[in-house]
């Protein structure tokens, strides 16, 4: 959530960066008029409060005094009864103005870092490097990670479309234990850095959803219960960071890191089209998340040390990969800046995103309340927070199946998941 100071303060830099995400798409005029409409209520509120205290205690003060003369004691208490009334008016119609401010508020993504490249869309977005050339596969005849998976019995999208619908997959046999061993070691990895475990609910409140920037923008995207106020999650970003929600931490508990598994559950309604076969976009996948709570002034290099975690386990695999920043027109609705990870492909001939590692700044912290408060200093500070995956699952599973696929279709196994899987070929 944006500062409605800022809006208020420095409404022209805060609209320019917002243009920078798309020219016209977000208008700060409607909120800056609600927000005067709602200052001008609250003054003349505050006047009408301080002249109603000022009449209870005129009418005191002659009562004590004795001998009070009762039309002037009944001429006051007739205006006392009038503000009060003015008041009663008053506040609803504030606290509806405010309620519009916030609802619009809530609309409004996160303002782009100053060195977010600026650009319309990802065909602006600026590769910083590329790891494991020497591990680019040699096989000419590389099938998609659909196709072995289905040779190998290991991948079953047909029955999967039968129990649900399209873009769900079972995993049978080796399959399910690859992806078991993946989540072991990228769990097991991410503790060794210094990460510390979550198992969170996988179904959250709106609330939660609300405060990591899920809601309202993305409703369309997720899964609801029909009966209750709870969704699905589309990622264990929004339960873990949701962990903190209206709390101050003491400074010292900074920075805390979270790992988190979970399921994670999307509908992808923006993606109709793309991707529908094979593992890249499911409606339900597997992810490790990464999710950091830190103080302002470490945010960059956390993120910087974010990105380095998660680059960490495709060099262990040894899978092919490059590093991306992204522009202003490509960026997430919450993150001030973001880097992409992409996978080598090698089916397809491309990179495909495999992490995303975001830095929201105090974007998520204001919107869910959560602040720390420093020894010996007045007041309290919002947290900055940051997120990314450590990786995903199925589309490490896919890069797997390609990348190592062996002229007789068989897949060799990664050495550091041998130990995980018990087997060096599927």
């Amino acid at each position: 959530m944006l500062d409605i100071r800022q809006i208020r303060e420095q409404p022209e830099l805060v609209q320019t960066k917002l243009d920078l995400r798309g020219a016209g798409a977000y208008d700060l005029q409607p909120i800056l008029v609600l927000d005067r409409q709602q200052r001008e209520l609250e003054g003349t509120r505050s006047q009408l409060q301080a002249r109603s205290n000022e009449i209870g205690k005129l009418v005191g003060e002659k009562m004590r005094a004795g001998n009070p003369d009762p039309a002037e004691i009944q001429t006051l208490k007739a205006e006392g009864n009038t503000v009060k009334a003015q008041l009663a008016e008053l506040e609803p119609a504030e606290r509806e103005l405010k309620a519009q401010i916030s609802t619009l508020i809530l609309q409004l993504p996160n303002l782009p870092s100053d060195t977010t490249p600026i650009g319309k869309n990802e065909d602006e977005n600026v590769e910083l490097r590329t790891w494991g050339n020497e591990y680019l596969p040699t096989n000419p005849q590389i099938l998609p990670h659909w196709e072995i998976g289905e040779k190998l019995g290991i991948l079953n999208f047909e029955s999967s479309a039968k129990l649900a619908q399209s873009r769900f997959v079972t995993l049978i046999g080796a399959g399910a234990a690859l992806e078991r061993a993946l989540i072991g070691f990228m769990l097991d990895r991410q503790i060794a850095a210094g990460y510390t475990e979550v198992s969170p609910p996988l179904l959250v409140n709106s609330t939660s959803m609300t405060a990591t920037g899920q809601l309202p923008k993305f409703a369309e995207d997720g899964f609801k219960c029909a009966d209750d106020d709870l969704w699905l999650i589309p990622t264990a970003e929004v339960p873990v960071t949701n962990l903190y929600r209206e709390q101050i931490l003491d400074r010292d508990r900074l920075p805390i890191h979270h790992c988190a598994y979970t399921p994670c559950f999307r509908r992808e309604a923006g993606s109709a089209g793309r991707d529908t076969r094979g593992l890249i976009r499911l409606h339900q996948f597997n992810k490790v998340e990464l999710v950091k709570f830190v103080h302002p002034d470490t945010s960059e290099q956390e993120h910087e040390a974010l990105v380095r975690d998660a680059e960490a386990i495709l060099q262990s695999l040894k899978l092919p990969y490059r590093v991306l920043v992204l522009c202003t027109g490509d960026i997430g609705f919450s993150a001030a800046k973001c880097y992409d990870l992409e996978v080598w492909m090698p089916s397809a001939g491309q990179y495909r995103e495999i992490s995303s590692c975001s830095n929201f700044r105090d974007f998520q912290a204001r919107r869910g309340d959560i602040r720390f408060k420093e020894a010996g200093k007045k007041g309290t500070q919002f947290i900055h927070t940051l997120n990314g995956s450590g990786l995903a699952i199925g589309r490490t599973m896919a890069a797997i199946l390609e990348n190592y696929q062996q002229p007789d279709g068989s897949i060799a196994i990664p050495e550091v998941l041998q130990s995980y899987l018990g087997r060096s070929v599927l």
